[in-house]
């Protein structure tokens, strides 16, 4: 009985810390949602997404090359990342089940997801901006797909590979032929997943300022030339923030919440999306 009452001790204390250290991330996060939506809310209008930035100092004005230039950056990478992450997830379910390059593959995959997305603006900056001469929106669009990139292809893999065998040997049996198996049943049956994956990855693409400050830096213009620096949302939320003009630390309030906003909205719905995926 005493071994029985001292795990059950150790269990309550274990319990105790764990549920403690949750009570204060979730009042962190609650924190700061709270003072981005006191902060944001006042800014946040029509005006925010249809107006040019104000020149420094003058009121009014909105963020609409910022939000315009967040949009472009996020799906030129999505439109790199989403098409080679499936191939990449698909090959490692269905045709390197048993390879040791699958395994290579998935373990640097899983590495990725963490690695800081500083790292790899800079490792971007050194193949995509210096040597071309100065800071362009193609290099951005590649580092954020770089992040993204591994997001997906841990999704695809997952996903695919939950698709019962049954499924693939009844197409066989049709006299289908493995390539059209993938596309008609396994990639139809794992479309949810795969489709949860794709927000997933637009959600962090869309919050990423480290590798945009290293490639597409910023721009105080409306322009939509990916060869010329960019405007972007969170460079430009970090830029106005540090400002001494009331009027732009308001806009990169409004921005914030715009930003949180879109971010939670994709997150909540990727989320609920695998836990219906996962119901079925």
């Amino acid at each position: 009985m005493t071994g029985i009452r001292k795990r059950k001790i150790n269990n309550a204390i274990a319990m105790g810390v764990a549920a403690s250290c949750a009570a204060v991330g979730l009042g962190l996060l609650l924190l700061i949602l709270y003072d981005v939506l006191k902060n944001g809310l006042s800014s946040f209008g029509w005006t925010l997404f249809a107006n040019d930035p104000a020149p420094p100092g003058m009121e009014g004005g909105g963020l609409r090359s910022a939000f315009l230039g967040q949009i472009l950056l996020t799906a030129a990478a999505l439109a790199a990342g989403v098409p080679a992450g499936v191939l990449a997830g698909t090959f490692l379910s269905e045709y390197g089940r048993n390879m040791k390059l699958s395994k290579i593959i998935s373990a640097v995959s899983d590495m990725a997801v963490s690695i800081p997305s500083i790292v790899t603006g800079a490792f971007v900056y050194a193949i995509l901006v210096k040597p071309f001469g100065g800071f362009n929106g193609w290099a951005g669009a590649a580092a954020l797909a770089i992040i993204v990139l591994p997001i997906i292809v841990r999704t695809t893999e997952s996903m695919t590979s939950m698709v019962p065998w049954s499924l693939r040997e009844a197409a066989f049996a049709l006299g289908a032929p493995y390539h059209k198996v993938i596309m008609g049943v396994v990639w139809r049956s794992a479309a949810g997943g795969i489709f949860t994956g794709v927000l997933l990855a637009a959600a962090r693409a869309a919050g990423e300022t480290a590798p945009l400050l290293f490639t597409s830096f910023n721009s105080g213009h409306f322009s939509l030339n990916m060869g010329r620096p960019v405007p972007s949302l969170t460079v430009t939320i970090y830029q106005y923030a540090a400002s001494p003009y009331e009027s732009w630390v308001s806009l990169a309030w409004g921005a914030a919440f715009a930003v949180t906003a879109a971010v939670l909205v994709l997150n909540v719905t990727g989320r609920l999306l695998i836990k219906l995926r996962q119901g079925k």
